[in-house]
């Protein structure tokens, strides 16, 4: 069984900003799916589907960011996730924009809502896809990343969230994930 987590903020308001690229990353993998978003369950809006003989469960957390981990605990314990079967998207400042990064572990960096799902969840040893959104501006960073995103970002991020859905279908359909690594990161 597969855990797949992408992180955001529930609000319409945040639908468009750069705190919600795991959001729509997984959005594009439930699409690849062909899976809707239509249970609500352990603090979060989840679709479910097989890949194989393996239950794949995609989450978004509706606890808002720096929360998340209380929606993630609860889905690890409800299904009884093993840790290498629970992978979590984000974005990241340090990264530049279009860039990704894939690892098997890793601390939250400056990433709140990493930050607490490690805290809740007791580990930081789970693969984690990190979006890069990192551009040079005046504003402070939660200014920044709770900002919309603009179209000539979007023309970038719209080929970054696909490369990040096609290394998430890699990885629910049992391919290696240093495989999974050594394809997809820093590929724009």
């Amino acid at each position: 069984m597969y855990l797949v987590v992408g992180l955001g903020n529930p609000d319409k308001k945040y639908l468009n900003t750069f705190h919600n690229m795991g959001f729509m990353c997984v959005d594009k993998l439930a699409q690849k799916l062909g899976v809707t978003f239509d249970k609500g369950e352990c603090k979060a809006v989840t679709a479910h589907t097989r890949v194989g003989t393996e239950k794949v469960i995609i989450a978004k957390p509706v606890t808002y960011m720096n929360l998340s981990g209380e929606a993630v605990q609860e889905l690890c314990h409800k299904y009884k996730i093993e840790k290498g079967n629970l992978i979590v998207v984000y974005d990241d400042i340090d990264i530049p924009m279009g860039n990704i990064r894939i690892r098997k572990e890793g601390s939250a960096g400056t990433h709140n809502g990493m930050r607490n799902i490690i805290k809740m969840i007791g580990t930081c040893d789970f693969v984690r896809i990190r979006v890069g959104i990192q551009k040079e501006t005046p504003m402070a960073l939660v200014d920044y990343v709770l900002s919309n995103v603009s179209d000539d970002d979007h023309a970038i991020l719209d080929k970054t969230h696909d490369l990040v859905a096609d290394a998430l279908y890699d990885f629910v359909h049992g391919v290696d994930i240093d495989r999974v690594m050594q394809k997809y990161n820093s590929k724009k």
